[in-house]
C-alpha cells in the first residue's frame, strides 16, 4: 500500500515506459487500404478524406512500394469501375479486365511475394445498385444468387495474382462457397480473410466517396446491427468451421468490446479495419487544431491492438510505419 507501492515508478520516463509497455505498434502490424480507379490519368482526392486518393495502375505501383519500403505487413485493394461500367451483376467483378484485377496482377508483376496482396470482394462497387450482392426480384439482396457470383469474383482474384481474399458482403455461407470455389479453381494457397463482424455503421459515409458507391437506402438486412454483441461470436463460428484463415471486426473504435470479444475465442489471427470515417473526424479535428493529430493517430492504433487486433488495417499505414 501506499507509500511502499508507486506504481508512477513504471512511468518515470520514457525508457521505462516502453520496457514495460504491455502493447506494442510495428509496422508489419499495419495493412494499407487502397482504391485503384479506372479512366483516370491521374491520382483523384478524396476530398472526405484529406491525404487519401483514388489511384491509377502507376500511382497505385508507387503507394505499394512506399509501403512495402516502411515495412507494412499487407495492402487491401478496392476496385473503382467507370459508373457506365456497373450493372446489376457487378459484371466487372469477375471480368479480367475490371480495374480491381488489373490492379491486383500489376501489383503481383511489382512486388511477387514481397508483401501480402489482399483484395476486397464484394460486388458492391461494381453494382448499379451499390448494393453487395445480386438482387431478387423484390428488390432484396438475394443471398445465394450472390455467392454465385462472389465464387466467380474469388476465382478471378486468385487468377489475377491475391494472396488473400477479403469476403466482405456478409452473406450467409461467404466464406465456404469461396473456400470451395478457389479449391476446385486449383487455388487450395489462396486464403480468406473474412469480415466476421460488420456492422452497419454510420462511420462508412467517406468510404462510399472514395469508391464512388451508387447505394441508395441502406445495407442493414445483411451487416450487423450495432446493438448486438452476442451475434458476433455466432459469426465468427461459423466462419471458422466454413474455413476462414483469419477474421476481422469491422469498424474498429465504435467496436473495440466486438474486437475484444472476437479475440478472446478466435484461434486464427483477428484484424480490425479503422475505417474511413475514423480516419475523417480524427483528421478533421487535427486540421480544426482541436486535437495532436500524430499523437491521436498512435493512441487510436494502440487502442485498437490493445483491445485484440493483430493486425490493423489504416488508412495511415505507410505514415505510420514510417515513424515507427
Amino acid at each position: 500500500m501506499f507509500p511502499t507501492d508507486r506504481p508512477r515508478r513504471l512511468r518515470r520516463n520514457p525508457a521505462m515506459r516502453r520496457l514495460v509497455a504491455e502493447t506494442s505498434l510495428q509496422p508489419r502490424h499495419l495493412v494499407l487500404p487502397m482504391f485503384v480507379a479506372d479512366g483516370i490519368t491521374e491520382e483523384r482526392p478524396i476530398t472526405s478524406m484529406p491525404g487519401v486518393a483514388q489511384h491509377t495502375l502507376d500511382s497505385l505501383s508507387t503507394a505499394v512500394e512506399q509501403a512495402v519500403t516502411a515495412g507494412v505487413g499487407g495492402v487491401m485493394l478496392f476496385g473503382v469501375p467507370k459508373p457506365e461500367d456497373k450493372d446489376g451483376q457487378g459484371s466487372l467483378a469477375s471480368d479480367p479486365n475490371g480495374i480491381l484485377n488489373r490492379g491486383l496482377r500489376r501489383l503481383r508483376e511489382d512486388f511477387g511475394d514481397d508483401t501480402v496482396i489482399m483484395a476486397d470482394t464484394c460486388l458492391d462497387e461494381f453494382t448499379d445498385h451499390g448494393h453487395c450482392g445480386v438482387l431478387a426480384s423484390d428488390g432484396s439482396v438475394d443471398n445465394d444468387a450472390t455467392l454465385v457470383r462472389y465464387v466467380d469474383m474469388a476465382v478471378a482474384q486468385a487468377e489475377s495474382g491475391a494472396h488473400l481474399l477479403g469476403p466482405s458482403g456478409m452473406m450467409d455461407g461467404q466464406i465456404a462457397a469461396i473456400r470451395d470455389g478457389l479449391d476446385t479453381a486449383g487455388f487450395p494457397d489462396v486464403g480468406q480473410l473474412a469480415y466476421t463482424a460488420k456492422y452497419a455503421s454510420a462511420f462508412y459515409g467517406p468510404f462510399r466517396e472514395a469508391v464512388g458507391s451508387s447505394l441508395k437506402g441502406d445495407r442493414r438486412t445483411y451487416q450487423q446491427d450495432s446493438a448486438n454483441r452476442r451475434e458476433a461470436v455466432r459469426e465468427l463460428e461459423l466462419d471458422l468451421a466454413e474455413g476462414a484463415d483469419m477474421v476481422m471486426v469491422k469498424p474498429a473504435m465504435s467496436y473495440l468490446d466486438i474486437l475484444r470479444d472476437v479475440a478472446n475465442v478466435s484461434p486464427v489471427p483477428v484484424a480490425a479495419y479503422q475505417i474511413s470515417g475514423e480516419y475523417a473526424m480524427i483528421t478533421a479535428a487535427a486540421q480544426n487544431g482541436w486535437i495532436d493529430r500524430d499523437a491521436a493517430i498512435l493512441e487510436s492504433l494502440v487502442g485498437i491492438r490493445r483491445a485484440g487486433a493483430d493486425i490493423v488495417l489504416t488508412y495511415w499505414a505507410t505514415e505510420v510505419a514510417g515513424w515507427l
